[in-house]
């Protein structure tokens, strides 16, 4: 039974939120403020954290921030629906996706299980029974998809789910164009829509992350209007 944590400071979204996610057989813990989650996350870390922007005491970038430094877990904001900047940033900070308020609980269901399912099967091996589940070795690239870790130059780089699925999606066939539908394809279930602006945000947010250990790294190269491709080094 995975735990998923609910962090809002609205009251009425936890209660009704909380009810349907244990009837859809989920653990679930709620806090109606970010240091409350983070002071229970330092003790206990849950298997998956849904968290609101705009809490009192620590408001939901900073735990996101915080969580970071610590854990891949998957991480889905609950954004305000005219909170665009908020969620481009918070893409970027490294959550792995975003519901806009209001929302429909199937829609964050269904993404809460897309998501857990990636994590558990990079975990579990079960991604694929072929290229997917190999140590992958390009250039100063490796991956370890059973363990789910990556490291450039010898350096472990910490990734989030979709971050981990879109560089291994990318560097399977160096040279090759993926088109930000095709990357969607591999980061998301069918039945989750999300527009180019995720797919660019979660790749700036991965730039960021390898170029923290190689300040050189130039390995994904955006070509504009098509998509991206990985250049082995």
């Amino acid at each position: 039974m995975s735990r998923i944590a609910l962090v809002d400071d609205d009251r009425n979204i936890l209660t009704s939120v909380s009810m349907t996610l244990e009837a859809e057989g989920f653990e679930v813990e709620t806090y109606n403020d970010g240091q409350s989650a983070l002071d229970a996350f330092n003790k206990r870390m849950p298997d998956m954290a849904v968290l609101d922007i705009k809490m009192p005491r620590m408001d939901g970038m900073d735990l996101l921030q915080r969580l970071r430094q610590k854990t891949s877990m998957p991480i889905i904001f609950l954004t305000s629906k005219d909170d665009e900047i908020d969620e481009v940033l918070g893409l970027r900070m490294g959550a792995d996706d975003y519901v806009k308020k209001p929302f429909s609980q199937r829609l964050l269901v269904e993404r809460i299980r897309a998501l857990l399912r990636r994590q558990e099967a990079i975990a579990s091996g079960e991604v694929a029974t072929t290229e997917e589940t190999k140590m992958m070795t390009r250039g100063a690239l490796t991956m370890d998809p059973l363990r789910h870790a990556v490291s450039w130059k010898g350096r472990d780089v910490a990734l989030t789910v979709t971050e981990f699925l879109l560089l291994q999606a990318l560097a399977q066939r160096p040279g090759f164009v993926k088109s930000r539908d095709q990357l969607m394809d591999v980061a998301y279930d069918d039945q989750v829509y999300v527009d180019d602006r995720t797919i660019d945000s979660h790749i700036k947010r991965l730039r960021k992350k390898m170029r923290m250990v190689d300040d050189e790294f130039s390995a994904i190269e955006t070509l504009y209007g098509i998509g991206y491709r990985y250049n082995e080094e």
